[in-house]
């Protein structure tokens, strides 16, 4: 079960909380601390509480847990959006494949007509789910990458406004948000105890990324066969195509919900922790 407060890790508590939002989270290791109120910061003013969803909205964006849930649910809508239009696809497909055998069969009237009414609805509902999951989905990209300014501004290569303008840019669309996440990846992973960067495997973000960028392009080809067909054995090259696609976008959902939940998680621990104070010097005060 996941907690009840954050939603990103595993309660463990009797009342639904995890290690970290109860308080009784074990000392970090490395002989890094936790960040409470009123310590310093690797660098910059840290507001306490920030990963449990309070700060100072004036010097950080802000946890991205909210913008977080919500994204991974409009996500769902957009997989089970996928799935309909595939039934809905596939479904057609075998009405004109049964027409390219039999050419007196009508695929325009009875069932014919209503599995075309059935496809043209599952095309509109995923519509429907993929513009509010893309806007919001750039609203965390672009809180995301307002926090990894202030982790570590060093390793951004892109400026936060390319987290939104990234992706409206023809072509350059299928790398520059990659860039972003890079920086945010980087940015957002917990560093040395003596303050140097740590490192952190890229496969979950280059899984989401490569993932995207596969359904993107074949969404285009497919849609581009769908609207040359003409002949019944066109028709059905093309919606198995087309179904291929919902199925390589469904894939990416998922893997669009692992990247969310992965970065939300590093930021919120990121912004936890501090370097472990200096030993004291012998004689420094003398």
């Amino acid at each position: 079960m996941l907690c009840t407060r954050c939603r990103i890790r595993t309660a463990v508590t009797d009342d639904g909380l995890c290690t970290f939002c109860s308080g009784t989270r074990p000392p970090p290791p490395d002989g890094a601390a936790p960040l409470v109120a009123g310590s310093a910061p690797l660098s910059g003013p840290v507001p306490g509480g920030w990963g449990a969803g309070t700060g100072d909205a004036g010097t950080w964006p802000g946890a991205p847990v909210g913008l977080s849930r919500a994204v991974i649910v409009l996500l769902a809508c957009v997989i089970a959006s996928d799935l309909f239009a595939i039934g809905a696809g596939l479904h057609l497909r075998g009405l004109w494949e049964a027409l390219a055998a039999d050419e007196y069969l009508d695929t325009y009237t009875g069932p014919g007509l209503r599995a075309h009414e059935l496809y043209d609805l599952a095309r509109k509902v995923r519509t429907a789910a993929f513009l509010p999951t893309g806007i919001l989905f750039i609203l965390w990209f672009h809180r995301t990458r307002r926090n990894a300014e202030v982790f570590a501004s060093g390793v951004q290569r892109m400026g936060p406004g390319w987290a939104v303008g990234g992706w409206f840019v023809p072509v350059a669309n299928l790398w520059l948000p990659y860039r972003v996440a890079g920086g945010i990846w980087e940015a957002s992973v917990l560093p040395h105890p003596d303050g140097g960067r740590r490192t952190a495997p890229r496969t979950v973000l280059n899984l989401w990324w490569g993932g995207w960028v596969v359904s993107v392009l074949v969404s285009r080809i497919a849609v581009g066969q769908w609207n040359r067909s003409w002949e019944p054995e066109e028709i059905v090259d093309a919606a198995a195509l087309v179904a291929a696609a919902d199925a390589l976008d469904l894939v990416s959902a998922v893997l669009a919900v692992v990247f969310v939940r992965a970065v939300t998680r590093m930021q919120v621990e990121r912004a936890a922790y501090r370097p472990a104070p200096a030993p004291a010097v012998p004689g420094a005060h003398r």
